[in-house]
């Protein structure tokens, strides 16, 4: 069956990497959410999707060189001006506590790609066991040699591939890097190459799916699952 995962939660529709998005996704049907992770100055994971707080905050500067207090008091409402004083920049702590009673999904996108984060994965992987959540965790990045180091922490979470183009035979791709699914962005992938990965044991789900037509033809293709801003609409097809 294929999983939808909210995109920064429902960023759609409300602010994006906050818990109002997320929040909103697991209402409207979402089987899971993904969410972005950097590492503040004080050495805490914090979900936010950029290196800087400039495009979705009221504030200014690089999420490395702000302590997660600093972080916290910045308003997130971006695009939505009705969520004012309603949506703030959450440690991964605060959303794996509201995660863990539930029986979504939790896809961790590390955002180690351009900034290199001294233990980020160590520290993901250890709040992912504090609380409780191995199962239902999945590691992703675009830096697929932190995906290697996620893998020998911890074989028992999940681990997919991030990437942006098209790959010959992604599924061996993926095995190379101890990884059990690609996140290709939308079309990087066809019918045929998702048929190809999940038959050779690698799950495929497509990123960032907001046309109903493409939500469809992923939904006949039964690929693993796809990424959307608008998990509404993708529920709404599923029924």
């Amino acid at each position: 069956m294929t999983k939808i995962f909210g995109h920064r939660g429902a960023a759609g529709s409300f602010p994006e990497n906050t818990m109002p998005s997320f929040l909103a996704a697991i209402d409207v049907g979402a089987d899971g959410i993904e969410l972005d992770v950097h590492l503040s100055q004080d050495g805490i994971p914090v979900v936010i999707h950029d290196e800087t707080v400039d495009r979705t905050t009221n504030g200014k500067g690089f999420v490395k060189d702000l302590n997660y207090s600093q972080l916290h008091s910045l308003d997130a409402c971006y695009r939505f001006p009705a969520q004012s004083g309603k949506a703030f920049i959450p440690s991964l702590e605060e959303v794996l506590i509201w995660s863990s009673p539930g029986d979504f999904i939790v896809n961790i996108e590390l955002k180690n790609d351009l900034i290199h984060y001294e233990q980020l994965e160590e520290r993901v992987i250890e709040l992912v066991y504090r609380h409780s959540m191995p199962s239902r965790v999945i590691l992703s990045s675009f830096n697929h040699h932190s995906l290697r180091k996620c893998h020998s922490i911890s074989n028992e979470i999940e681990t997919a591939a991030l990437f942006s183009e098209r790959l010959f035979e992604p599924w061996n791709y993926a095995k190379t890097l101890s990884a059990s699914a690609i996140h290709p962005i939308h079309y990087a992938v066809d019918e045929t190459s998702i048929q190809l990965s999940q038959e050779n044991g690698v799950k495929v789900r497509p990123f960032t799916v907001n046309d109903e037509k493409k939500m469809k033809s992923l939904f006949k293709a039964e690929c693993a699952g796809f990424f959307t801003d608008y998990p509404e609409r993708a529920a709404a097809i599923k029924k």
